[in-house]
């Protein structure tokens, strides 16, 4: 640790003594700990949403909310959480606060409204921890708590908790942040039950650095990262998601050179190896407004075929209008609008300037819908123009149906395309409505480092075209390659495998790349990054010690499993075009492609070893379900996939299918709850599989199954039957911990998991009610 790490560790310390008159003590033995449980209310708001008591309380404390405030400077974190409570019962109650928080945090603050007396709060380091955790364990039969073993945990009592009241709880707590490299990371202990993921929270981070920030990055939730400045900004979590499971994780980069990258690694014996995640960022200033980016070409393609009569071709027009006014000096543009036939605003792309844009709204406003769509020409007029030196080159293709006219074949459509596209233009697609080919179109823009927007039958044209254009401003890093290399620089096969994606995409402002792949040996691992920044060619060399690999890091191998398992996916969905287009009877089986069958029998192996379920394979999670039955889970998933992968080409089926392969071949947040668009695009969840550590457990009765147990039956007979409380229970948590899979034993029921080559069974107390 450098001089100033220590210097703040200092103040944290200094700070937590000095701000306070509070008394702050460890507990010394655990009957004084658990005084009076019995007739208190135990709340935990990281873990359930209602207080637990020994005795049967008619009416439990509710935890109506959380509000979590945190403030990182300079590694320094100070979290704040205010917690609302709500008693609906007719008598005052009290209750105890149990907040689990990282190992070597210091309390600075703890209060309440309405207090009797001076607060007094608790902060018990690790083992003093589990010690209350298993005396609670042991009281209430719920083993819930046990997923924080090694942790440290403030308690205190909370007195009075009015009748039908509302009490508010403040308390602060303060951290040193590890730094590895150039990167910070941040966690805040939350359960990863599925089960318990009901009390509403709120999580903000201010981020503040004498240093540049570069990218800012959660591997556990979906956040917004608004900048204020170079040295940081305000993180907040994005899409409303308040109830989503699993402890809060957050990473950001300190900036170092034009490029900044770290690795989280993730140690997988079995392999030989172990699976990595590569997060790179661009620089601070670059991402402001007005830095200097690179100048775009753009052409717009519009279908004006008879479908789009009425509000779509007028929002199309509006959209093309905003686009194109919306490009910087020295951008060009054109304008290819198709029907039966295809026309164009101008023979090659212009520049913009006064002119050309007065005579771009005159022939945009002119056009008319009617007639087909002869999507195949309209394309290769896009693609087969000259490029405009020194732009980036990008293509925005709108389209509300299928290809009527001309070439009509999805597969020669396609091909065509990706061979006429010498001059690597991004064609961004747009699907207008339900009667698109979705994997066409996506197609098309996966593979010129594009990506397909679905604007569904309500939203606007308009909106949607325009927020895509908005986020392509200011390319930065174009056409990036990353490969790996030896010391001399000499690319190096065999010992990186399976990198996800292939093909990186442009960076953007406010963009940051998440790559994920396999590695063999102890590395380090070297990799060189090439690309365009700013126009001129530019290589980057990385290197990442693998030192710091930990199963802490097991969210890795899932996100990577995640993106292979759409990968997959959507290959069997292109190899579909071909399948689809052989005509038939409805009494006529379709046939099964031996390429088919094979990708289909990977996916069903990842899914239920790394518990990642899509709508081909959400089946594995029913009770029915034999596990252990590969051939015919292999069966029945080949069937789903041949229903909907290969034969929905077009309708809400084919989109909500294009909607869940989209967000999962990107995907580089977890999904714990598996959500996923069925074919009426409703938001399904799976709450009977549960992600712990890097473990996937199958509900099966009253029996929670380890995945990795499952060999020839479908619920195994246990080699070793464990008594909670025992000298071999504390043996089994230790060893669990130090994998990181201690939540294992907060599951619930009867979980049955593989230890040490062993099928362990933990006997509880019976849970009670």
């Amino acid at each position: 640790m450098d001089t100033r790490a220590w210097l703040i560790r200092l103040l944290v310390i200094a700070v937590a003594f000095a701000s306070s008159a509070m008394c702050w003590d460890v507990a010394h033995s655990q009957e004084t700990e658990l005084s009076g449980l019995s007739e208190q209310n135990i709340v935990a708001p990281q873990v359930w949403s209602s207080s637990r008591s020994v005795r049967s309380a008619p009416h439990a404390i509710v935890v109506e909310g959380v509000e979590a405030s945190v403030n990182i400077a300079d590694q320094a974190a100070t979290t704040s959480m205010v917690v609302r409570l709500y008693n609906p019962g007719g008598a005052r109650q009290e209750a105890v606060l149990l907040i689990p928080v990282p190992a070597g945090a210091s309390v600075r603050s703890f209060d309440f409204e309405g207090k009797s007396a001076e607060p007094t709060a608790k902060l018990l380091p690790e083992a003093e921890a589990i010690r209350t955790y298993k005396s609670i364990v042991a009281k209430l039969r719920d083993p819930a708590l046990l997923e924080f073993a090694g942790y440290g945990l403030i308690r205190s009592s909370v007195f009075p908790v009015e009748p039908r009241g509302r009490q508010v709880v403040r308390v602060v707590y303060e951290e040193l942040l590890e730094r590895d490299d150039n990167r910070v990371d941040y966690l805040l202990p939350r359960s990863e039950m599925l089960s318990l993921s009901t009390v509403p929270w709120t999580i903000t981070v201010n981020i503040r650095s004498s240093k540049a920030v570069s990218a800012v990055y959660s591997p556990s939730h979906p956040v917004v990262f608004s900048r204020k400045d170079t040295g940081g900004g305000t993180v907040t979590l994005s899409g409303g998601r308040t109830t989503e499971p699993g402890p809060f994780q957050l990473s950001y980069m300190l900036e170092k050179g034009e490029v900044t990258a770290s690795l989280l690694a993730y140690p997988d014996a079995k392999s030989g190896g172990g699976y990595f995640l590569l997060l790179a960022g661009l620089p601070a200033e670059a991402q402001e407004a007005g830095a200097k980016s690179m100048k775009r070409e753009l052409t717009l393609v519009l279908d004006r075929s008879g479908s789009m009569q009425g509000n779509k071709i007028e929002q199309a027009k509006a959209a093309a209008l905003q686009v194109i006014e919306g490009l910087g000096d020295g951008e060009a543009f054109n304008i290819i609008d198709y029907n039966d036939h295809i026309e164009r605003f101008s023979f090659k792309p212009v520049v913009k300037d006064a002119k050309t844009i007065a005579d771009a709204r005159a022939y945009v406003r002119s056009l008319q819908a009617s007639g087909g769509t002869n999507l195949h020409d309209a394309v290769l007029e896009a693609v087969s123009q000259g490029p405009t030196q020194e732009l980036l080159p990008l293509v925005l293709l709108l389209s509300d149906g299928l290809p009527t006219i001309g070439i009509t074949s999805e597969v020669q459509i396609r091909t065509d395309v990706a061979k006429a596209n010498v001059h690597g233009r991004r064609i961004f697609t747009f699907g207008v409505g339900h009667d698109v080919n979705a994997p066409l179109l996506d197609n098309i823009a996966q593979t010129s480092r594009a990506a397909m927007t679905v604007v569904q039958p309500d939203e606007d044209v308009e909106v949607k075209v325009s927020s895509l254009f908005s986020k392509l401003s200011g390319p930065i890093l174009a056409a990036p390659a990353l490969e790996a290399v030896d010391a001399d620089g000499n690319v190096l096969a065999g010992t990186v495998r399976d990198v996800l994606p292939s093909v990186l995409p442009d960076m953007f402002k406010g963009d940051q790349l998440v790559v994920l792949g396999k590695y063999t040996g102890g590395g380090p691992l070297r990799f060189r990054l090439r690309g365009s920044y700013l126009g001129e060619a530019r290589t980057y060399s990385l290197q990442f010690a693998l030192e710091k690999a930990t199963m802490k890091n097991a969210f890795v191998a899932r996100l990577w499993a995640s993106r292979r398992i759409a990968v997959l996916a959507d290959a069997i969905r292109q190899m579909g075009a071909e399948t689809a287009a052989v005509p038939r009877t409805n009494n006529t089986a379709l046939p099964v492609d031996p390429r088919m069958k094979e990708l289909t029998d990977e996916i069903v192996r990842l899914s239920t070893e790394f518990g990642v379920l899509t709508e081909y394979t959400a089946f594995l999670a029913n009770e029915g379900t034999n596990l252990a039955d590969r051939i015919a889970q292999n069966s029945t998933a080949l069937d789903n996939f041949q229903q909907s992968a290969v034969l929905k080409r077009g309708g809400a089926h084919a989109q909500s299918q294009q909607n869940n392969i989209a967000e999962q071949r990107a995907q580089s947040k977890s999904n714990r709850a598996n959500e996923f668009q069925d074919a009426e695009m409703n938001t399904v969840r799976i709450t009977n599989v549960q992600q712990v550590g890097n473990r996937s457990f199958f509900r099966r009765g009253a029996n929670w199954v380890d995945a990795q147990t499952v060999k020839d039956k479908p619920v195994p007979a246990p080699d070793e039957v464990v008594e909670f409380g025992s000298a071999r229970f504390d043996e089994v948590l230790t060893r669990l911990t130090a994998q990181n899979n201690q939540g294992v034993l907060s599951l619930g029921g009867e979980a049955l998991f593989e230890l040490d080559g062993k099928v362990i069974k933990i006997v509880f107390p019976a849970e009670s009610k």
